[in-house]
């Protein structure tokens, strides 16, 4: 196993981000199971919470995954309960995609896993450097995305 000092990821930031994000879920991936979700799913679980009701394909544009990828994320997230289909209003051929209120009354434990995993991440980093770090992820993360948009050109 490998850790944050090795050359491989020093000498590359985006190497240092992959193993920054792959220990963030191991930190994060007990206490969340214990809660009912999964990792994988709180992509979902946070779309669904702060804009309401969605389509399957806007899950899976958010979510960056392929239909059928999301379609099988959410068969098991509605067999534990945590999503459901309803009737969408505006087509009553189509479903959309809620929480139900199990997930819901979970959420902000699931939030607080999350965030304290955050706070101890960022453990000595003060306000500034905070902000500082932040910026240069937001960069880094809008030279890819336009990265993406130039290939699909």
């Amino acid at each position: 196993m490998s850790s944050a000092t090795d050359t491989d990821i020093d000498k590359n930031p985006l190497r240092l981000i992959g193993h920054i994000n792959r220990t963030f879920t191991r930190v994060v991936d007990q206490p969340i199971k214990e809660l009912g979700f999964a990792v994988s799913q709180l992509p979902v679980l946070v779309m669904l919470k702060r804009h309401g009701p969605s389509s399957q394909a806007g899950l899976a544009r958010v979510a960056q995954v392929e239909q059928p990828s999301m379609a099988q994320l959410l068969n098991r997230m509605e067999r534990d309960g945590l999503v459901e289909r309803v009737a969408d209003p505006d087509d009553g051929r189509s479903k959309l995609i809620s929480l139900t209120k199990q997930a819901a009354r979970q959420m902000p434990k699931g939030k607080a896993v999350m965030d304290a995993a955050c706070q101890r991440a960022l453990a000595g980093l003060s306000e500034a450097e905070q902000a500082q770090l932040h910026a240069l992820l937001l960069r880094v993360s809008v030279n890819l995305e336009q990265a993406v948009r130039e290939e699909t050109l």
